[in-house]
């Protein structure tokens, strides 16, 4: 039996020499980057056109945990279509907490830098009425905790973090490191990740938070205008890479590895990130023009942030508040006659009709869904 890997005990943070295993990613790594952002500053309203993105970020780092979940579920449990079982419903509800936590973090941002108080805040809102709820939301943990399969002992475990005896110090030079002035904030976001996973500060929630935290920072340092980047596309096509690079910073003190690794992360992710992007300001443009010659009303964008930001909805929900009842039953008529939504399920006695953006999501998930 392989003895389980336990919290490096190393210089915190780690001094990095022999740079040049990492000098040649950073320059593609930050040049992805800014284009990305470069879209970002042209989208219009960027936090509605890139909602679905958001939505789907949220879905790709709660299935790294374990949840099975797709956008599609979330989609179809937000406009109350489909029957799920009460697992697929506790796993949906992870989901929809991690895009309340974010949220909960962007407004606390506008008056406090990122710190542990905003993490704790927002470990509280990712853990609130879900499976991890009776883990001490919003607290550092004040016992142990080990990761490992499923039902597995802290001896057979995968890997032990810092006691907890030890963590406050350890939290406290993390944040320290935080707020450093450092030579470079790419590299700086790898270790914080890291760090972050190693010393694994909650009962539940870690994985999820700490990825959380790369759109938070590069936010906040200013490498981004809007705080939106999917870094969990890549970490979930790479999981055990992602998790054997974690658990070689520990192990072996593999920073320079895990460092190339991220930076890797970055920029394939920046790079995708921008083809949706700019798929989704080019299909709101073609999409702006097509319904203003279609419904000739002054709610024609109303309609259009509408179904960008709610790419399944139930008729009943159309509009809601931006455009009267009368009108809005008008529009959803014209949109569906001329076939920018596709029906999901038709009205039934009581039950509304349901619709679906389907070019919408069908970008975010490079699938045909509806």
């Amino acid at each position: 039996m392989t003895p389980p890997v336990h919290y490096h005990h190393g210089k915190f943070p780690p001094v990095i020499d022999q740079w040049e295993e990492i000098v040649p990613l950073l320059g593609p790594a930050y040049a992805s980057l800014a284009r990305y952002d470069g879209i970002l500053s042209a989208i219009p309203n960027a936090a509605l056109l890139l909602s679905p993105l958001t939505t789907q970020e949220a879905v790709l780092s709660s299935r790294i945990e374990g949840t099975q979940a797709t956008m599609g579920d979330v989609l179809k449990y937000e406009a109350d279509t489909g029957d799920f079982s009460p697992e697929r419903v506790a796993d949906i509800q992870e989901v929809l907490n991690y895009r309340k936590a974010m949220a909960h973090a962007l407004e606390r941002l506008k008056e406090l830098p990122l710190c542990l108080r905003v993490i704790r805040e927002s470990h509280s809102v990712l853990m609130q009425g879900v499976r991890g709820e009776g883990k001490a939301p919003g607290e550092f943990r004040k016992i142990s905790n080990w990761i490992g399969p499923p039902g597995s002992t802290q001896e057979n475990a995968r890997f032990v973090p810092i006691s907890s005896d030890k963590l406050p110090q350890g939290m406290d030079a993390w944040e320290k490191y935080l707020h450093a002035k450092v030579p470079d904030r790419l590299v700086q976001l790898a270790v914080l990740h890291a760090e972050f996973e190693s010393l694994h500060p909650f009962l539940d929630g870690n994985g999820r938070l700490g990825r959380m935290i790369v759109p938070l920072f590069l936010f906040e340092v200013g490498l981004i205008q809007s705080p939106m980047f999917y870094i969990s596309a890549y970490f979930e096509n790479h999981r055990d890479e992602y998790y054997d690079r974690l658990l070689a910073v520990s192990r072996d003190g593999a920073w320079k590895p895990w460092c190339g690794f991220f930076l890797k992360a970055v920029k394939e992710q920046a790079e995708a990130n921008h083809s949706k992007a700019l798929s989704i300001l080019h299909l709101y443009e073609a999409k702006k023009s097509e319904i203003a010659q279609i419904i000739h009303s002054q709610y024609a964008i109303h309609a259009l942030d509408f179904i960008f930001n709610r790419p399944l909805f139930k008729a009943s929900d159309f509009g809601k508040p931006d455009i009267p009842k009368h009108s809005a039953i008008r529009i959803l008529g014209l949109l569906r006659e001329n076939g920018l939504l596709e029906v999901i399920q038709e009205a039934s006695g009581r039950t509304p009709a349901k619709y679906a953006f389907a070019d919408l999501v069908n970008i975010v998930e490079e699938q045909k869904i509806f």
